[in-house]
């Protein structure tokens, strides 16, 4: 049987709707398509996702208030690094108690990182590798405790030494200035772990940055780590349908443009078709990308982004594994209380675990 495309399956049935519902009420509920493509829909209300778990539903309510009181983007930079630094130092020490770490302060390559260790000591399988974190923040804000939000429970759950970076940002720096600190303290790494035994990953920006950061080892004929993980952020510019649809899944008015990264401070003066900024600008470039892991969630503003970073990374020939958790929004495994995020960092651990050392 052929296949019937959707213009001829909404041919066939919408007859028997609007009889069904009345012509006038499905003419007046119908989404609007102009010729290119673009939808205009009357008012609806999506139901949160009957996949998700009764904790993320009720964790969704206070990430509703967390977007609602925070600073405008473009407002002074002090005052969202207050905000998020507060959000995510309660984050950590949560964490601290879910999942035991040992953190020691130590300066790599002239770059200030977090080394997190697991209380319980690193595992003997794991003690000739190590992680690379780079946390997120839309290079403004994130360093300290943002990084520990994703540094403690991949420790913790893989038994394994995780290096989070305070990488240099904007206002203050500007590219490639934390592409080169990343640089920095993978060389010194480099001295201890072969290349293969080395992982590298990071959220939001921190998922930006590890796109570049391995960009710039290429650029730099440094040797390149064992795996990597882009997770809400990755190797393309910020598009595509959840750009546009996951704000208004997270209480937000509808978006007319997505944020373009190029627009933040820390790129100033970029271009963005720059393959050092966004990785998937050269075939080439991508081609030569260790395994990567991408993680997002359907209300995250980066799901198409994520999506079509693992197209373009597989089409390179590159094993490139993409997990998506319905109903999840943006960075949604920095909250450790829900069985979503649990999944996610057992997702994390394995993945490393098979790739690193091969």
């Amino acid at each position: 049987m052929n296949p019937i495309s959707g213009k001829t399956f909404f041919r066939l049935v919408a007859p028997g709707i609007a009889l069904a519902l009345g012509s006038q009420a499905f003419a007046a509920s119908a989404p609007r398509v102009d010729a290119q493509g673009n939808v205009g829909a009357p008012a609806l209300t999506v139901p949160f996702s009957s996949y998700a778990s009764p904790e993320a539903r009720k964790l969704f309510q206070r990430v509703l208030k967390e977007g609602r009181d925070a600073p405008p983007l473009n407002g002074p930079v002090a005052a969202n690094r207050a905000y998020y630094d507060k959000i995510n130092t309660a984050r950590a020490k949560l964490m601290e108690r879910l999942y035991p770490v040992k953190i020691e302060r130590r300066v790599i390559g002239g770059v200030p990182t977090q080394v997190v260790t697991p209380k319980q000591g690193v595992a003997p399988d794991q003690r000739q590798r190590v992680l690379i974190n780079l946390h997120g923040g839309t290079f403004l804000w994130g360093a300290g405790s943002g990084g520990l939000v994703e540094s403690i429970p991949v420790s913790s759950v893989g038994r394994i030494e995780v290096i989070t970076v305070d990488y240099r940002q904007g206002p203050e720096h500007v590219f490639p200035a934390a592409s080169e600190d990343v640089a920095a303290v993978y060389r010194e790494l480099l001295k201890k772990y072969p290349a293969k035994n080395i992982g590298i990953y990071g959220c939001s920006a921190g998922g930006v940055l590890t796109g570049e950061a391995v960009a710039w080892f290429i650029h730099e004929n440094l040797p390149l780590p064992g795996a990597i993980g882009t997770f809400c952020g990755s190797v393309v510019e910020l598009s595509g349908d959840s750009a546009y649809v996951a704000p208004v899944l997270n209480g937000s008015p509808p978006s007319n443009a997505p944020l373009k990264l190029t627009d933040l401070p820390y790129f100033k003066g970029v271009r963005a078709k720059n393959p050092l900024v966004f990785p998937a600008n050269s075939r080439a470039v991508l081609a030569k990308f260790p395994p990567t892991l991408l993680i997002t969630g359907t209300r995250d503003f980066t799901m198409s982004s994520e999506i079509q970073s693992q197209r373009l990374l597989s089409d390179a020939g590159v094993d490139a594994e993409l997990h998506v958790w319905d109903g999840m929004w943006h960075s949604f495994f920095s909250d450790p209380g829900m069985p979503e995020s649990k999944e996610a960092y057992a997702v994390m651990v394995k993945f490393f675990d098979r790739h690193l050392g091969h």
